[in-house]
């Protein structure tokens, strides 16, 4: 199943991409809210597959060239967008998979380790945080100053159409979240966000949408029946979700693992982490079983 195509999963229309070998163990790349499948960089996926792990990622409702819906007015739940990624995995024939969620994928990620645990393998989470952001974590560390004086002054939404107004936006929007004791890579952010606009069925709903979807009914409270092997790898500088937000899940998730990523914010795993993530990743899946 060479480069990317259109499934029809959940009654919706997703695009999914694989690599490596069918035979192999699953593993399902959840990328976070406003974020395509792009996120998960090639080569990132092609280092999980050459441990021999067949890597799906996929664009969630309302990015990249799945189904889109009028900016502003998301039609599904968060407990949709983890209905689509169990509809996923019966289309590629999968019984269970790994699972790793970035962000808001790692929400769903959290769901599906507890409203299916007989599709999860094992589970990771990215850059997580227990439950529903600002509703059930307002005992751990707030957001960080200087990332929060960013949502004070975010600039206008640019004309959607006009792709180098929306790559400076999207640039501008991860730079904050990025580690401060590294250069920010913004040659390596523009590239990206070139390529996400090329490919967006529609941009201004993938960056407005997703922040709007309902998560339902909190869930930190049952964490505790999590019982997928878990890995839990966070940036320590993190400006979104403090490493606080990593303790505490390490804590609530029965036999978690947590992996600190030096000079690594709230940001998909860096290309100098990844001889650290990906031997991690593959452990804590050998511990799931195929």
């Amino acid at each position: 199943m060479p480069g990317d195509q259109i499934v029809r999963a959940n009654g919706v229309d997703l695009c999914v991409e694989t690599f490596g070998d069918r035979a192999d163990p699953a593993i399902l790349l959840i990328h976070g809210t406003g974020s395509s499948m792009l996120s998960w960089d090639e080569e990132l996926c092609e280092r999980l597959a050459a441990r021999g792990r067949f890597v799906i990622r996929y664009d969630s409702r309302d990015a990249g060239r799945s189904v889109t819906y009028e900016p502003g007015n998301p039609p599904y739940t968060l407990r949709d967008l983890v209905a689509d990624a169990v509809a996923l995995l019966d289309t590629f024939e999968l019984t269970r998979a790994h699972i790793l969620g970035m962000s808001g994928g790692a929400a769903i990620g959290q769901l599906l380790a507890l409203d299916h645990p007989d599709r999860v393998a094992s589970l990771t989470l990215a850059s997580s945080t227990p439950g529903i952001p600002g509703e059930e974590n307002r005992d751990l560390p707030p957001v960080a100053d200087q990332l929060r004086a960013s949502f004070a002054q975010e600039p206008p939404m640019p004309d959607w159409t006009d792709r180098a107004a929306v790559i400076d936006y999207l640039v501008e929007a991860e730079r904050p979240c990025a580690a401060r004791s590294r250069p920010f890579d913004e040659a390596a952010a523009r590239r990206l966000a070139g390529r996400v606009f090329d490919r967006s069925a529609n941009i201004e709903a993938s960056v407005t949408n997703p922040f709007l979807v309902d998560p339902g009914e909190g869930w930190r409270n049952r964490l505790r029946q999590i019982a997928a092997p878990t890995l839990i790898v966070h940036g320590t500088e993190d400006p979104m979700f403090p490493f606080g937000h990593a303790l505490a899940l390490a804590k609530e998730i029965p036999g978690a693992e947590l992996r600190g990523l030096e000079h690594t914010g709230h940001e998909y795993f860096p290309p100098s982490t990844w001889d650290l993530v990906v031997p991690a990743i593959e452990r804590i899946s050998n511990r799931g079983g195929p």
